[in-house]
């Protein structure tokens, strides 16, 4: 009912429009509000993926079995929140044979294109991350910098270990020097997060960034499949601002088709700002 409320009151907010650009921008705007993403997850046996995922997500995600090393094929999860899907795929971690981390490299060239976002985990207690970094700058290389944001996990395991208290300030010095570790070795796009999901320790930090590493059109969808506690202030008015941004991104690619007349792309331009404040406005009605 709500998402039929915010449908009305964009389509209220494009009068003055032809009826062709009008249903144009409501067709893309529904493809947007209907928008799957799709996020890869990946990292060495025992990094912890689908710890993480059940700890960020509020839909079920089947556990990652041991055999996942062995399987050439990405694993694909489907999640489920009230009407809406997201897609986690499980990527290879690289390092542990050789032999297949050249099939590897052709399975992640392929899959990238069509992911989101890649969280690529390190624990926090590996050590060798020559395969990796060689990985991450030969085959992700600068076309999909973007799409990866580095977790350190399980940073409970890093010395000197408490013996299951929270983390000491010894250990949050040695998580610190690993993220500067990683920045030097791999110069992500994005800061490193560390997290320990049996401490619940730094999960909404990461959250945040998270959202803010997506591309716009995902953001929102993505919100929606968070655990209710990562839906903080900061996470919902990035997606709000992302939505509405994306919206007028809509009008905007309408508006450069190189027939439409003068007069309509003045008019577009005109509700351009009306549209955006909208959006923001209304997203509560969607997402």
């Amino acid at each position: 009912m709500k998402n039929k409320e915010g449908q009305q009151s964009l389509q209220d907010s494009l009068t003055g429009l032809p009826e062709w650009a009008s249903e144009r921008v409501m067709q893309q705007i529904r493809q947007l509000t209907n928008y799957e993403p799709a996020i890869g997850i990946m990292g060495k046996t025992g990094a912890g993926k689908s710890s993480l995922c059940n700890a960020l997500f509020a839909g079920e995600v089947s556990p990652v079995s041991d055999v996942a090393a062995c399987t050439r094929e990405p694993l694909r999860f489907r999640l489920l929140v009230g009407d809406r899907h997201m897609t986690l795929v499980d990527l290879p971690g690289v390092g542990e044979s050789g032999a297949r981390d050249n099939e590897y490299a052709a399975l992640y060239r392929e899959q990238l294109p069509r992911l989101d976002l890649v969280l690529w985990l390190i624990k926090a207690d590996d050590r060798a991350l020559a395969v990796d970094e060689h990985f991450y700058h030969q085959v992700i290389g600068e076309a999909y910098r973007h799409k990866v944001l580095f977790v350190i996990s399980q940073s409970d395991k890093v010395e000197p270990t408490s013996g299951g208290g929270p983390l000491s300030k010894e250990q949050k010095q040695n998580i610190s020097r690993k993220i500067c570790l990683l920045h030097e070795l791999f110069q992500p796009v994005h800061p490193v997060c560390a997290v320990s999901v049996r401490l619940q320790w730094g999960l909404r930090v990461m959250a945040e960034r998270m959202i803010k590493c997506l591309p716009r059109e995902a953001t929102s969808p993505v919100v929606s499949q968070l655990q209710p506690s990562f839906r903080t202030t900061v996470v919902r008015e990035q997606a709000r601002s992302d939505f509405g941004e994306t919206v007028g991104a809509v009008l905007d690619s309408i508006s450069a088709f190189p027939l439409i007349p003068a007069p309509v792309r003045a008019v577009i331009q005109a509700v351009r700002t009306t549209v955006v404040s909208v959006a923001r406005a209304v997203w509560d009605f969607f997402f």
